[in-house]
């Protein structure tokens, strides 16, 4: 066994991986088990570096609020801005103060800087603007797609006001109340004026699809995206803050798989622009069904990864991460037994392993058991569902 494991692991870099995928994917993601370890970051940077620069990969999305990132985007492609208020004003959950992340922009901008915009790379955040204990107000969306619409529709068609959108949203506080998190009594999702937004969101993004041929001729491409975005997250926040406020057993559930639901939204428009990297926790890209522990029990749902896969089958690519260690977080070596102590014998410092061998190879492995909240081990049955997988031996704080 240990001659066959020896066969599994390739150099890290680009041209190895995309030599394990079938086909070529329109969206190519990158999973982590951990958030915020810069030594993960530095081995993303790298494998999406080569994967622009050799591959032709033109957008990179981060697992971060979709309408704060163009600040970002406006900075990587046309200096925008600094890079201090893009990494402050541009990410959400304080992504941004990571420094993996942070190298990752000022790269992106070097990168553009001499180069014409057909061959810049664009940056995205795919998820909504939810934060682990709230969920934003709808307004930003809502009244910056009524104002792209009212420039280049006739007023009669729109099914409201600006300032009947104001009126109906009112106070945001009531909106972005973190006691709703826990409390569905405290959320305003299901108040009359909430389900008046609803509707009016609805009718607002449907008027962008049946006006598509007049707003596609009237709006540079990037107005068209942002529109189709607002529209998108206006009716998908709408929809998350009727459903924090369900008293149901099954809340829970309906907000994980609303918010991956938003997330695969945001990466399926990417993709009809250009080939696709995107980084995210493992849970949020894998193809099986996601799960958690939660107040409320045990939750399931289907990852954004799992419903880009049901939509672009082969043009959709997961590579995961598995590490040995994070001593600084109370993770010490893996049990050989499991999949990641197996690799931990094999692998010096980084690699990229096969997984159709690893699974060939392997017998029944147990899943790892984690001291710490914060690291998702790789659970064995889901490796048959990856097109790769990345190990990083050990994983030190501040590298």
């Amino acid at each position: 066994m240990a001659s066959d494991l020896k066969e599994l692991s390739r150099s890290l870099d680009a041209a190895a991986l995309l030599e394990l995928l079938s086909a070529r994917p329109r969206i190519l993601a990158l999973g982590e088990p951990t958030h915020g370890e810069d030594a993960l970051l530095a081995v993303r940077n790298r494998l999406f570096r080569q994967l622009v620069e050799r591959e032709g990969f033109r957008t990179i999305a981060l697992e971060s609020d979709c309408l704060r990132a163009p600040a970002v985007d406006a900075y990587v492609t046309t200096g925008e801005g600094t890079l201090d208020q893009v990494m402050e004003d541009g990410f959400s959950h304080d992504w941004g103060a990571y420094a993996g992340n942070r190298d990752l922009v000022r790269w992106m901008r070097t990168h553009n800087e001499h180069r014409p915009p057909g061959e810049h790379v664009r940056f995205a955040g795919f998820d909504g603007p939810l934060e682990i204990t709230a969920a934003s107000s709808p307004r930003p969306a809502l009244l910056d797609l009524h104002a792209l619409l009212a420039a280049h529709v006739d007023p009669g068609l729109l099914p409201c006001t600006a300032e009947t959108l104001d009126r109906l949203l009112g106070d945001d506080g009531r909106w972005t109340d973190p006691d709703a998190m826990m409390d569905p009594g405290r959320s305003v999702g299901r108040s009359a004026d909430a389900c008046e937004l609803r509707l009016l969101a609805d009718d607002l993004a449907a008027l962008i699809d049946a006006q598509a041929p007049r707003l596609t001729a009237a709006m540079p491409p990037d107005a068209w995206d942002r529109a189709r975005l607002n529209a998108r997250t206006a009716t998908g926040l709408l929809r998350y803050h009727h459903a924090m406020a369900d008293p149901s057993p099954v809340r829970m559930t309906r907000l994980c798989a609303l918010r991956d639901l938003m997330m695969a939204q945001n990466l399926l428009a990417l993709a009809e622009r250009g080939p696709v990297l995107v980084a995210a926790h493992n849970s949020h890209l894998q193809r099986p069904k996601s799960s958690m522990t939660m107040w409320q029990g045990r939750v399931e749902w289907w990852s954004a990864g799992a419903l880009v896969d049901a939509a672009l089958g082969p043009g959709y690519a997961v590579v995961a991460t598995a590490v040995g260690t994070l001593r600084h977080r109370g993770v010490d070596a893996p049990p050989p037994e499991t999949v990641e102590g197996l690799l931990y014998g094999l692998i010096e410092d980084a690699g990229l392993v096969d997984v159709e061998r690893l699974t060939a190879t392997l017998g029944d492995p147990p899943p790892r058991v984690s001291p710490w909240f914060g690291y998702a081990p790789l659970a064995p049955a889901h490796l048959t569902a990856l097109d790769g997988l990345v190990y990083v031996k050990d994983v030190v704080q501040g590298t």
